[in-house]
């Protein structure tokens, strides 16, 4: 029978049918965060706990808690609350300490600029120094040194300041060895400032810290004043005309630097353009002011700007003439040179364009002419340029060249006309003379190079001075001009007379040719006046002194300031050959006007 076969598989069929059925629709009865095992139980994920502590859970019953959660969280939160608390500590520690090390840096630099001051506003402990230079000397070295001291004892502040109603500290301090490349620090104090390379600041040889401080003295000024600079001129007052200030770095005390620092003075008094001014340094070893590797850079009426090779104390000092000037004599000079480099001009457009005239003495007057035309424009432009010292001394060089060369052409004149009379060829006197040809050149213009070349290699410094771009009087540098020049003066004399005896001879033995007369008296009237012109006016600036000083300044000024009208007058206006060809020049121009109104 079929029947009673099939029972047992229907049997099977059904029984597997129920237990897919449990436990699929058992997996809605497992508790969260948990998960079937061996398909009977649930057991907790991991990280997850029974609640009653057994491992595995019956469906639809029991509950599975996070563990680790719990415990993670409970131990992140203490541990953040205990690194809180420990860096909350050590924040408090540092800016505790921090706090503490500040207040006793700016306590200890109070006390060294009180100390200082002190020192300074007691005049009378000052005025009974024997050696006053030496006493400020050590007062500078020990500010210097106790300041920088003192920054050392607090690498961690950077810039720190300290200031009194007479002296003024900031220092800083310099840990990183420089890690920006070309990084400059800029230290101010009293208005008054200093630019400094880190790289100049540290020290390679010397582990730790450096530091760099800037000091300035508003008072010690009235102490070492401008009585100890060594450049004293009795025509010029000379004053200091800003603090006293100082820089200088540690642990070890170095004054070379591989680059040139800026210092920034401000005035005490404005500057007038005029006035001379001169960047300096203490000298410590001598007790004096000394310009020696300190270069000006810029001034105006405010601000001087300084450049030095080396650390030390430095200041400013001011020129102010001690003469009145007299507006007077600068309308003379700037009128009157304005209308000789106007005639000056005409002079040598003349000499150039005059064919008729083209000769020796021609090319003499035209380089003269040349001379006076830019030493007198470079006077009336430059003359008081001081604002920069190597362009006025560069201008004070140019000036010295350019007059001796004028004196030079004047030197050649003289001999030119003096052998002119003595070769006795008065009628035809302007044929080129190959002896003349040879020698001007070279001499005109080599000889005063050859002078100033000596001059300016051995006293370079000498060139500008106070107030003007021109050489100083002092040291002996002026007679490198004024020595050719009375030379030269009396060399033209000697012409002169020389020339006067020969045309009186030549004169008394010709009585009937009345062109050659008429040549003598021309040589005549030009002997004379160029002796006149070119050495008697000068003379005038020598005899300025007593008291016809003045008048002898109003003399010098308007002659020598009208040179170049005189030249124009003797050697074109009156000359005849100049007179012809300007009338013949201007007659064709007529006729042209005349035709072109014709055609």
């Amino acid at each position: 029978m079929p029947g009673p076969s099939l029972l047992p598989g229907l049997c099977f069929l059904l029984s597997v049918s129920a237990v897919v059925a449990q436990i699929s629709g058992s997996s809605h009865y497992c508790p969260p965060n948990s998960e079937y095992f061996n398909m009977t139980h649930c057991r907790c994920k991991t990280g997850y706990k029974s609640a009653s502590g057994q491992e595995y859970l019956e469906p639809s019953s029991g509950t599975c808690t996070a563990t680790t959660t719990a415990a993670t969280t409970t131990a992140a939160t203490t541990t953040a609350a205990t690194t809180t608390a420990a860096t909350t500590t050590t924040v408090t520690t540092t800016t505790a300490t921090t706090t503490a090390a500040t207040t006793t840096y700016r306590k200890e630099v109070q006390q060294i600029v009180d100390k200082v001051e002190s020192l300074l506003s007691n005049k009378t402990l000052w005025e009974e120094k024997r050696d006053v230079a030496s006493w400020a000397t050590n007062i500078l070295q020990e500010t210097e040194s106790n300041v920088l001291k003192t920054a050392l004892k607090t690498p961690n502040q950077n810039n720190q300041r300290g200031q009194t109603s007479t002296v003024a500290v900031e220092t800083r301090v310099v840990t990183d060895n420089c890690s920006e490349e070309r990084k400059v620090f800029t230290l101010n104090a009293q208005k008054n400032s200093v630019d400094i390379l880190c790289t100049d600041v540290v020290q390679g040889n010397i582990q730790g810290p450096s530091a760099v401080a800037f000091i300035s003295y508003s008072s010690l000024g009235n102490i070492i004043n401008a009585t100890f600079f060594e450049e004293k001129n009795e025509t010029h007052q000379i004053r200091l005309n800003s603090h006293v200030v100082s820089a200088g770095i540690g642990p070890k005390r170095n004054i070379s630097l591989s680059n040139p620092l800026t210092l920034s003075f401000q005035h005490v008094e404005m500057r007038h353009h005029r006035n001379k001014v001169f960047c300096v340094y203490w000298e410590t070893t001598k007790g004096r002011w000394s310009t020696d590797g300190c270069f000006l850079n810029k001034v105006n009426e405010s601000h001087t700007i300084c450049n030095s090779t080396h650390l030390s104390s430095f200041a400013v000092l001011m020129a102010v003439s001690s003469q009145e000037e007299d507006p007077v004599l600068d309308v003379i000079t700037y009128v009157g040179l304005s209308l000789s480099l106007l005639c000056l001009l005409l002079a040598a457009l003349t000499f150039l364009l005059c064919r008729a005239i083209q000769n020796t003495s021609t090319s003499l007057h035209l380089q003269l002419s040349l001379c006076l035309f830019l030493a007198h424009l470079l006077f009336l432009t430059a003359i008081d340029r001081t604002e920069i010292q190597v362009l006025c001394a560069v201008i004070a060089g140019a000036l010295h060249y350019l007059y001796l060369a004028s004196f030079t052409w004047m030197l050649l004149e003289g001999l030119n006309l003096f052998l002119t009379a003595r070769n006795l060829t008065v009628v035809n006197y302007s044929n080129m003379n190959r002896f003349m040809k040879w020698l001007m050149f070279p001499v005109g213009y080599g000889v005063p190079a050859v002078i100033v070349a000596i001059s300016a290699a051995s006293r370079p410094h000498l060139y500008g001075t106070h107030d003007r771009c021109w050489l100083h009087l002092d040291q002996g540098l002026n007679w490198s001009f004024l020595g050719p020049v009375c030379a030269i003066v009396c060399v033209n004399f000697v012409f002169f007379l020389l020339v006067l005896w020969i045309l009186k001879k030549k004169f008394s033995s010709l009585n009937s040719e009345v062109s050659t007369i008429q040549n003598i008296r021309m040589l005549t009237f030009k002997a004379t006046a160029q002796l006149f012109i070119l050495g008697c006016t000068w003379c005038l600036g020598i005899l300025q002194v007593g008291p016809a000083a003045r008048v002898m300044a109003y003399l010098f000024t308007i002659i020598n300031s009208l040179q170049g009208v005189f030249i124009f007058l003797v050697y074109c206006l009156l000359s005849q050959q100049v007179n012809v060809d300007l009338f013949l020049f201007l007659t064709v121009l007529q006729l042209r006007k005349i035709w072109r109104y014709a055609g």
